[in-house]
């Protein structure tokens, strides 16, 4: 099992917490780990991009000009794609780009995630993260205490208004809570900020 430092907001260590080799301690796959990431931005496509085609442009129901005898070249319709202002061929349409992912693997993926944190010593256990009152300055400070004022992922194990509001106005700080976790957020701060009992409640959730 994975053993590593748990610190208090002071940045102090208060001593060592053992995680479960079942969430941050499995084998990190990139490639699997890469097929999640692809997935997960692909299903926050909204698909409403959408184009008229010359059915849908307004205008045109009259032929511009006679067939024959007027030296131009015939047309039909104003509203041709040939013409400015005219329909769009083959333009997007709204669709859905979700895409399906085994319910394993996309687990295996956010376990692997969870376990090159470790690896790579990005993972910062926190005794208990509570704030009297939504304040920046301090959420700051305790970044700083902590050696993580770069980006970072703050996950906590439910709502704290103090918490989410201190580190809302920080741009290269996310708060989330446990069963809103993913893949994507995981790898993309520098640092995985979770509370005691956040991380026990990981190790529930997604166990199995």
């Amino acid at each position: 099992m994975p053993k590593v430092s748990m610190f208090n907001t002071k940045g102090e260590q208060v001593g060592e917490i053992e995680l479960s080799d079942d969430i941050f301690g499995v084998e990190v796959r990139p490639d699997i780990m890469h097929r999640a990431v692809v997935n997960y931005l692909t299903n926050q496509r909204q698909g409403t991009s959408s184009t008229l085609t010359r059915a849908e442009v307004a205008g045109g129901g009259r032929k511009p000009w006679r067939q024959k005898g007027t030296g131009r070249a015939r047309h039909g319709s104003i509203r041709s794609p040939l013409w400015r202002k005219g329909g769009i061929i083959f333009g997007p349409k709204p669709r859905s780009y979700k895409a399906a992912m085994p319910k394993k693997l996309k687990r295996f993926a956010l376990k692997s995630a969870l376990s090159a944190k470790v690896v790579d010593n990005e993972l910062i256990v926190l005794d208990e993260l509570s704030l009297e009152a939504p304040k920046t300055k301090e959420m700051i400070s305790i970044l700083k205490n902590l050696n993580a004022d770069k980006k970072a992922l703050i996950v906590i194990a439910g709502k704290d208004e103090n918490v989410e509001k201190s580190a809302r106005n920080l741009p290269t700080v996310k708060t989330t809570y446990v069963n809103t976790l993913n893949i994507y957020d995981i790898l993309d701060y520098d640092n995985l900020i979770i509370t005691k009992e956040a991380a026990e409640l990981v190790e529930e959730v997604y166990a199995g």
